[in-house]
């Protein structure tokens, strides 16, 4: 029982050891209670190690209350310590976990070329951000994000989309998801309806319906969202992604956007703009956000996940006035803040423009793969094809004439090593979208959007003739 090997290879110290084998011995029943320790010199002479250490691991028991110790008597083990076993199910025991397969075609969507991030230019701009930060700024600095990030942020929307806000006006959060949940918490009312866009993210949907909300589709259409079937019997918040529509990629137009606005204002409720990608415009200037029209009462959600790099978690919230005091105490009572090293390397990023060289050299990029992929689209697939959509961001909606691609046709090409989504995926009511799939492009370089597209003709090929046969 006390002859337990101590593995002196080990960063854990040879007390600490003795504590854990003792514990564990206490827990799982193998000293029972009443029983009495070896005295610290026999317990050290057994271990060869020195007394001093066996008293300090009989003292950390001590502290804990696994032993108990009277003057003249021995340490003995109190009672009420063992553990019920845990059942594990033999099932879960035998599980591996599911490899990550090697596509031969990835198109997946929402995912930026992270080869090009400049991780030497950010590493010397995270260096000189941390030598330079105040020791005020290692303590709480309140749930509305640094200042200069605000500033700069602010400057950012002024030069690339022509939007003026006040920095006050600016919340830094943990990328768009954590944004999203503190949205549905702020708007949050007794049996709370949301409106959203049909087809939409349906991932980032999940937030809401896991907050309680009832989702009411609205259909879209290449144009975005319907505001004509908007009804006045709704009475929650608008979830849309006006400047380029997740997934048909519409460009929603002045009158949709006042007219959304105007039912917003006579609701009492709010909209919830979500702008994922819109640097990522490739002919013209990136779409002014609805913000612009109604500050009052949109909310605006912008992210560097998609411009920088996913891992970042970085994002921001333009905040209505009147709803910034319950933000500033639900973030208080979340998480409190953003780390501040992330921040003051982004506002520095930001300051010195090499955000926007970034961003330039990304769109110059991502507008070639586009047009890689619609060159291999034409070559293989011909005229029975179309593309939806503006021409930004970083995945396409492909329309392919008289075919049907659904949860099975997604299961079968993931079974032979393609990564395609069909839209229907994300659409609430189904049936309407049943011949597009969604092509991601911008982490893959054009020969590589090539060779999958070749992947993708030949599968679609063989599978429809397979399903036809089996009917």
């Amino acid at each position: 029982m006390w002859g337990f090997d101590l593995d002196r290879s080990l960063d854990i110290s040879l007390k600490r050891q003795i504590y854990q084998r003792l514990r564990d011995q206490m827990i799982n029943g193998t000293l029972k209670a009443g029983a009495s320790l070896p005295s610290t010199r026999e317990l050290a002479k057994t271990l060869s190690v020195s007394r001093n250490t066996v008293n300090e691991a009989y003292d950390m028991l001590i502290v804990e209350g696994y032993v108990e110790s009277r003057q003249g008597a021995p340490t003995r083990v109190v009672g009420g310590l063992i553990l019920d076993q845990a059942q594990q199910s033999t099932a879960l025991l035998s599980q591996e976990p599911a490899p990550i397969p090697s596509f031969l075609a990835d198109f997946r969507t929402g995912q930026p070329d992270l080869r090009q991030f400049p991780r030497y230019v950010w590493q010397r701009v995270s260096q000189k951000s941390l030598s330079e930060m105040s020791m005020e700024l290692l303590g709480y600095s309140g749930p509305q994000g640094l200042t200069q990030l605000r500033e700069e942020i602010a400057a950012w929307l002024m030069r690339s989309k022509g939007l003026a806000v006040d920095a006050r006006d600016i919340y830094i959060t943990a990328g768009a998801t954590q944004a999203l949940h503190l949205v549905a918490d702020l708007l949050y009312a007794d049996h709370p309806e949301i409106l959203v866009e049909d087809p939409c993210n349906i991932e980032m949907i999940q937030t809401f319906i896991q907050k309680g909300y009832t989702v009411t589709p609205v259909p879209v259409d290449a144009q975005g969202l319907q505001t004509d079937a908007l009804s006045m019997d709704h009475r929650g918040p608008i979830y849309v992604t006006p400047s380029h529509q997740f997934p048909l990629g519409g460009i929603l137009p002045a009158v949709r956007r006042a007219a959304l606005i105007r039912f917003a204002r006579r609701c009492g409720s709010y909209v919830i703009e979500d702008d994922y990608d819109s640097e990522f415009r490739y002919y013209g200037e990136p779409a002014t956000p609805l913000y612009a029209m109604a500050p009052d009462r949109v909310i605006y959600i912008g992210t560097f996940s998609k411009v920088l790099f996913p891992a970042l978690r970085i994002g921001y919230v333009l905040v209505p006035r009147e709803l910034q005091s319950r933000w500033s105490r639900l973030r208080t009572y979340t998480d409190v803040q953003n780390p501040p090293f992330e921040q003051a390397a982004l506002a520095e990023f930001l300051r010195t423009r090499k955000f926007d060289r970034h961003i330039a050299k990304m769109r110059k990029l991502y507008r070639e793969r586009r047009q890689a992929l619609l060159d291999a689209l034409r070559d293989c697939f011909g005229d029975h094809w179309r593309p939806w959509g503006d021409a930004s961001g970083l995945h396409l909606a492909v329309e392919f004439t008289g075919m049907v691609f659904d949860e099975a046709f997604r299961e079968q090409a993931r079974r032979e090593r393609i990564r395609t989504v069909p839209l229907e995926h994300h659409c609430m009511r189904k049936g309407r979208h049943t011949d597009k799939l969604l092509l991601g492009y911008g982490h893959l370089e054009p020969d590589e959007i090539r060779l999958g597209v070749q992947h993708i003709q030949r599968f679609i090929k063989e599978y429809f003739k397979e399903h036809a046969r089996i009917r």
